[in-house]
């Protein structure tokens, strides 16, 4: 099987400084926002973000996490082979705050379901929103969307 290239390096580019734009229309100054990616390759995309953020726009200091979610997937018990878990890295509370999660790819919307449940134990955020690189659609199994994509 053949694999297909979904974006080159300057569709991602164009794609990243879109989005960015998106998230600076909603949140002006990022006062009361912060910005959490999903590990592990939600992590990447969203220091790519948060860099765009600081370099083309000026907004510094914003508030950033990292989020693993291994031990609260539903499927986690089903694997025979030892899981391997990511690094958490919230070092802020997240009570009465908007929150992005930041991840690569949305498929089923499992991976989501499991950072809103891992996000409450550092408090009840007042809103979450969605940003994914690519958003497959056709293959939800939960009814969970992106606010922010990339490319479907």
């Amino acid at each position: 099987m053949s694999q297909k290239m979904l974006l080159n390096s300057k569709e991602i580019n164009i794609i990243l400084r879109r989005l960015a734009c998106q998230l600076v229309e909603n949140h002006p100054n990022f006062e009361n926002t912060v910005i959490i990616g999903i590990q592990p390759r939600g992590v990447f995309l969203a220091d790519r973000i948060l860099q765009l953020l600081e370099e083309e726009y000026g907004i510094k200091n914003i508030e950033s996490g990292q989020l693993d979610i291994t031990f609260y997937r539903d499927d986690f018990r089903r694997s025979t082979k030892p899981l391997e878990a990511n690094k958490t890295k919230i070092d802020f509370i997240v009570e009465d705050k908007q929150v992005i999660f930041i991840d690569d790819v949305l498929y089923t919307g499992r991976s989501i379901r499991s950072a809103l449940t891992a996000i409450q134990s550092f408090g009840r955020p007042k809103e979450i929103e969605l940003l994914t690189l690519i958003d497959r659609r056709f293959s939800r199994h939960l009814p969970i969307q992106p606010d922010y994509n990339g490319r479907q």
